[in-house]
């Protein structure tokens, strides 16, 4: 019962002390006076009541339920007692129930109910989980898609709007959230940072100086967990990296090394798309960006980042910005917000190749959009979007290439804790030629259905694969192939691509249907989520294996196996 500013019941007790006391004496006095009243007997004879009665009498008076004069018919003075404990309990009674229900509305005690709510469900929690701190628009974005994978799921937010936002959700599961300073070591405890089935932590709130709190504090108390966070500057990021945070993700310099590879390497860029977007997102064809002459409108962070880039590559480029001094802009800068025609024109739209509309403000960036549009019909357009709700407007403005911060947080976020090796996969995927990755990407295309595949790796131990080990410990080869095709029937493949398997240290891209599993290994997959589920078949069940590996389908249930031992068993006696 304890919550994180102490306990519920002193805070109770604290309150309900004045009440108690007054409830107390009004019995006291009242039980004491009727003792004191004189009363006669059945013969009339003088009788004073003794505690027990007296208590009694005043129990079922006070609350005005009434039962009688008992044991004996009472005298005016006992009658006249009586009336003035009634009108005396039932006033101690009002103050009482008065100050309960005080205390049920006040916000203090209804948070600390709220927050043993809270602990005792994450301490009831069985299965691996993560905490989110921040529940933004990345951190709802991410939260959606891990309870949609059946991963369960803590929120940490100090805004009381954000949490109110997370209990209205339908996630299907019961996500735990508490409204707490995350940069507050003991706050995290209480989310369950030093929990045994803490999987991982995520910080994406607002802040840098948060983030880097929450990864510091993770990693101090507990070096094994997976920590994720997000950095809102070059400076931020290279502070989180220093300690071991697992890893730092820039919404803005990785949409500018992707937008670097779209343009240098499509096909890779692809890859890389579709394999750290969001699941069971449609999957996005979007029109390759130029290599000619870009116009940046905003030389904030996304600005900067896109303009390195671009520059790295030998481009053309021209910033737009309202205050060219103040934001230490180019020097061949044209001064104003790119909203006007006349500061676009400056810009040189007409000739342009690519825009990119970089300000922190929608309104201001669909203005430039469109007045884009009207200069310069033909022109590349790529958008930055601050807020999920202006998505539809940006769609509606035929933006080519939107910028979506929140997403490219959620998705590379929810890569690294589906699919730790992914990240090793795409490095290794960088140095391959053009055919190679222009193969991969119409195998992807092949097994996606049109969505954004799910990612995951598989690791060749007794808690993933235990049948696979125990065919493997009986010297039984098991080939690639007995997990990646349907446990009902061998000869059809599940819609999954093995993309990389490691083996004590050594990559293998793209490892072929025949290859022969070993105890350790981890294979990194792309897939359908119903195929994941299917693969789980013949990597748990030891007939079903069997079947896939040799074609033979013996029964090996527990009823199959008593039923044999009856058949067998007076043979073996005779």
């Amino acid at each position: 019962m304890k919550t994180s500013g102490g306990t519920i019941v002193p805070l109770i007790l604290r309150r309900m002390r004045p009440p108690l006391l007054v409830l107390i004496s009004a019995y006291a006095i009242a039980v004491a006076g009727l003792t004191l009243m004189p009363g006669q007997d059945g013969d009339g004879a003088p009788w004073r009541m003794d505690f027990f009665h007296a208590f009694y009498v005043i129990t079922y008076t006070a609350p005005t339920i009434g039962f009688g004069e008992i044991p004996y018919e009472f005298t005016g003075a006992q009658r006249l007692w009586v009336t003035f404990s009634i009108y005396l309990t039932v006033l101690a009674w009002l103050y009482a129930v008065g100050t309960i229900i005080s205390l049920i509305q006040d916000p203090a005690f209804r948070g600390a109910m709220q927050r043993a709510r809270l602990r005792r469900a994450v301490r009831l929690m069985s299965e691996p989980f993560y905490i989110v701190c921040g529940y933004g628009d990345t951190g709802s974005l991410l939260v959606r898609s891990l309870t949609e994978r059946r991963r369960r799921v803590v929120v940490v937010d100090h805004a009381q709007a954000a949490i109110e936002a997370l209990e209205l959700r339908d996630l299907g599961v019961y996500v735990p959230g508490f409204q707490l300073d995350a940069e507050v070591p003991d706050n995290l405890a209480v989310a369950g940072l030093q929990h045994r089935w803490c999987a991982g932590i995520v910080a994406v709130t607002d802040s840098d100086h948060a983030n880097l709190k929450v990864a510091l504090t993770s990693k101090l108390q507990n070096r094994s967990m997976t920590v994720v966070a997000r950095a809102l500057t070059a400076e931020g990021a290279a502070n989180m990296a220093s300690f071991g945070t697992d890893k730092v993700i820039n919404a803005y310099d990785g949409f500018a090394e992707r937008l670097r590879l779209a343009i240098l390497s499509p096909d890779m860029h692809r890859i890389q798309d579709w394999l750290t977007g969001i699941p069971a997102t449609k999957l996005p064809e979007r029109p390759l960006p130029p290599s000619g002459r870009w116009i940046i409108c905003g030389f904030g962070r996304l600005g900067r980042a896109v303009y390195r880039e671009l520059k790295r590559l030998g481009m053309e480029v021209v910033i737009v910005d309202r205050d060219p001094a103040g934001n230490a802009c180019p020097p061949d800068t044209v001064a104003g917000k790119g909203t006007e025609a006349a500061t676009l024109r400056a810009s040189g739209i007409a000739s342009a190749d690519a825009l990119l509309a970089a300000t922190s403000d929608d309104a201001d960036n669909l203005s430039i959009v469109m007045t884009a549009r009207t200069l310069n019909p033909d022109i590349y357009i790529a958008a930055r979007e601050n807020d999920l709700t202006s998505k539809p407007l940006l769609q509606a403005a035929g933006v080519d290439l939107p910028v979506e911060p929140s997403y490219i947080l959620a998705s590379r976020t929810l890569s690294v804790l589906n699919a730790p090796l992914l990240d090793d996969f795409l490095d290794q995927a960088h140095g391959q030629d053009r055919a190679w990755q222009a193969t991969l990407a119409e195998d992807i295309q092949g097994v996606a259905a049109g969505i954004i595949p799910e990612t995951w790796t598989l690791r060749v131990s007794q808690a993933r694969a235990p049948a696979v080990l125990d065919a493997l410990e009986r010297g039984v080869e098991v080939p690639l192939s007995a997990i990646t095709h349907h446990p009902r029937d061998r000869t059809q493949s599940l819609d999954c691509l093995a993309l990389m398997l490691v083996r004590e240290g050594e990559f293998t891209l793209l490892p072929g249907q025949e290859t022969r599993l070993a105890s350790g290994d981890r294979i990194l997959f792309c897939g359908t989520d119903q195929a994941l589920g299917l693969m789980t078949v013949p990597l748990r069940h030891v007939n079903n294996l069997r079947y896939m590996i040799s074609g033979e389908s013996v029964p090996d249930g527990l009823l199959w196996r008593l039923l044999v031992a009856r058949r067998t068993g007076p043979r073996h006696a005779r």
